[in-house]
């Protein structure tokens, strides 16, 4: 009955049609449309450098303390660390679905920070990082030199200083890791029995190294001496 009302009624029909397109799309942003919730737990990182040591150095005076001081922090799932023999270590909470990643950051931060004196000395005054991180790998990048000219490690430092920061500030890029990173630095190696010799120790060249690693300002000519 309905269908024949229309059918014989096509401009009336075609005219409700059209008002009830225009009601739909001016009540669109209207609606109270929820956002698609979040399925993946958010993860916080943790990554600390002790250098000189090994995987089981970096996991008996930094992983331990670290994780003990973290563990049971509020909502969190579990966690999971690596130590690597370049002195690294990598430490990741997982929080349950729904917890805001930016209080999660402050209370693992909170827990990390009540465990620095636990921690030897060395990676302290490199810092240890706390921040979020998801698990997921957006791109991976590969720097190549076709005719070969330039090593990993021009590479690695070329990638660290001219790409790292870069990309860092692209919206939404939450972390960049250069895998392999091949920093250039300076080892020395020390003879046990000169060092015994003279009465000294790691310590003593570690410091006379670091009393030598210092920029001191030049201070300006013609000008007045400083108080």
């Amino acid at each position: 009955m309905f269908s024949e009302f229309f059918i014989n009624r096509p401009i009336f029909a075609a005219v409700i049609s059209i008002v009830i397109v225009l009601i739909g799309i001016i009540s669109i942003p209207l609606l109270p449309v929820e956002k698609t919730p979040d399925i993946t737990p958010p993860t916080i990182s943790v990554s600390a450098v002790y250098p000189g040591a090994n995987a089981q150095t970096v996991a008996d005076t930094l992983a331990t303390p670290i994780e003990e001081a973290i563990n049971g922090v509020e909502n969190m799932l579990y966690m999971s660390s690596s130590s690597s023999n370049d002195g690294r270590m990598q430490l990741t909470v997982t929080f349950e679905v729904g917890t805001d990643p930016d209080i999660a950051t402050i209370l693992v931060q909170n827990r990390v920070s009540s465990a620095l004196g636990r921690l030897p000395e060395e990676a302290i005054r490199l810092g240890i990082t706390t921040q979020k991180q998801s698990t997921n790998i957006t791109l991976v990048a590969c720097l190549i030199s076709p005719d070969g000219r330039y090593d990993e490690t021009f590479m690695s430092n070329y990638a660290n200083l001219r790409m790292v920061n870069e990309l860092s500030r692209v919206p939404g890029v939450g972390n960049i890791e250069v895998f392999g990173s091949k920093n250039f630095s300076m080892r020395l190696w020390l003879d046990p029995n000169k060092l015994k010799a003279r009465d000294l120790t790691t310590n003593d060249v570690v410091a006379a190294v670091q009393t030598q690693n210092i920029q001191v300002t030049g201070g300006q000519l013609g000008s007045m001496p400083s108080p």
